[in-house]
């Protein structure tokens, strides 16, 4: 599943084990239940990096799970249920009231790499695993909530086709000149590292963390509005 770890001002959500950190409702519950713990614990300054051992970030959707239910329409009912539980986790990130930062440190397909695309940062190892939305190859529909994170976070559309519309497998350098990610590194510590000198700089800055959540849902409206998230409006600022 995954666990939370706090280190200084810093939570580290790691996606634990060697297997490919398959969304199914067992580890969706997990992801809420640390970003939950997360939120209880949050001060001023506070960052969240979320990362996964392995050679897998996250490959989507648990499809396995999905089919043992053993008839296409029970398969598509439990896609479905998937994609019903999953969207609170994007929820629960895009409202995290600290910055966060996605070290991926390896492949993220399809909701793996909406995973990482839910946080406000991602630094990316460029010696192993793509970035890949993987529906158009299996024949799936993207959830529109997928489709609205995409247009809020990435501004070419061209790189949207791409990723979308043409079932792109993105490397990290390629990643970042299309504005998916925001760095490129040699290593899956070497994006850990860059991680974690991010979230320290950040969390220096001792932001009041709701304010910083909502100036963020503020910033995404197509988005929030699917997530069902309000913006509370303007906040008396701090004197």
């Amino acid at each position: 599943m995954c666990t939370l770890e706090k280190r200084g001002n810093i939570f580290f959500l790691t996606l634990t084990g060697d297997d490919e950190h398959r969304l199914n409702p067992s580890l969706i519950a997990s992801l809420r239940s640390a970003i939950s713990e997360a939120k209880s614990q949050s001060t001023r300054g506070s960052a969240l990096i979320t990362t996964a051992h392995g050679k897998f970030f996250s490959n989507g959707f648990d499809l396995r799970w999905a089919q043992a239910a053993g008839s296409a329409s029970g398969s598509k009912d439990r896609l479905l249920h998937m994609v019903d539980l999953f969207k609170p986790v994007v929820a629960d990130l895009v409202s995290l009231p600290m910055p966060t930062i996605a070290a991926v440190t390896g492949h993220a397909a399809a909701a793996g790499m909406m995973l990482a695309m839910s946080h406000d940062y991602v630094c990316m190892r460029s010696d192993r695993g793509v970035m890949y939305m993987s529906e158009l190859d299996i024949g799936i529909t993207i959830p529109d909530y997928f489709t609205a994170l995409v247009r809020s976070k990435v501004a070419s559309a061209a790189a949207r086709r791409d990723v979308l519309l043409r079932a792109v497998k993105v490397k990290a350098k390629e990643a970042v000149a299309m504005g998916i990610v925001n760095s490129a590194h040699d290593s899956g510590e070497g994006a850990v590292e860059a991680a974690v000198r991010l979230g320290e700089e950040l969390a220096k800055r001792k932001w009041d963390g709701e304010v910083y959540a909502e100036i963020r849902k503020a910033l995404y409206p197509e988005l929030c509005g699917l997530l069902g998230l309000a913006n509370k409006g303007i906040a008396s600022p701090r004197l």
